[in-house]
């Protein structure tokens, strides 16, 4: 027996005779017709499956699940654990995006080594030694370069 045909005719005369009943007539358990049931619906395109291929295509594979989520969330309820088994399931990823490297202009010629791992000073203030530390401040960057003093106990920023 076609698993198909069965549950067409069942669904078909559901109104007059209970599953149970048709059941027996066909010589089939009622837990065969409710299996058989199910992996037919299971064989039919999920909704859910199809928006987030499309909206996963349409966005060029650049979102993630959590912002696939969100998206469909404007639709209607989704637990973003579904649609991760769902982005898993067909293989969808989106594209890990590589750290730029921040240039300015020209590349930098490394000072020369002056001190030569030769520390140790003959007077005072002989050997000065600084560094410089980039700190991402909104949109912009900011320097720090530091010794042992304060140089100044203000500072301006123009932003």
């Amino acid at each position: 027996m076609e698993a198909e045909v069965v549950i067409g005719w069942v669904e078909s005369i559901r109104e007059e005779v209970t599953i149970s009943e048709a059941c027996a007539w066909l010589g089939i358990a009622r837990a065969t017709y409710y299996r058989w049931k199910a992996a037919v619906e299971s064989k039919r395109p999920d909704p859910t499956v199809e928006k987030v291929v499309q909206l996963c295509t349409q966005h060029k594979f650049r979102y993630g699940y959590r912002k696939i989520t969100a998206l469909l969330r404007s639709e209607g309820p989704i637990n973003h654990k579904r649609v991760q088994r769902i982005m898993q399931g067909e293989g969808l990823q989106c594209r890990v995006r590589t750290k730029k490297r921040k240039t300015t202009g020209q590349p930098a010629q490394p000072a020369d080594h002056l001190l030569k791992r030769k520390f140790h000073a003959e007077a005072p203030l002989q050997k000065w030694v600084t560094d410089i530390t980039y700190l991402p401040f909104g949109n912009k960057m900011l320097y720090l370069s530091s010794n042992k003093k304060r140089v100044t106990w203000r500072g301006t920023l123009n932003t």
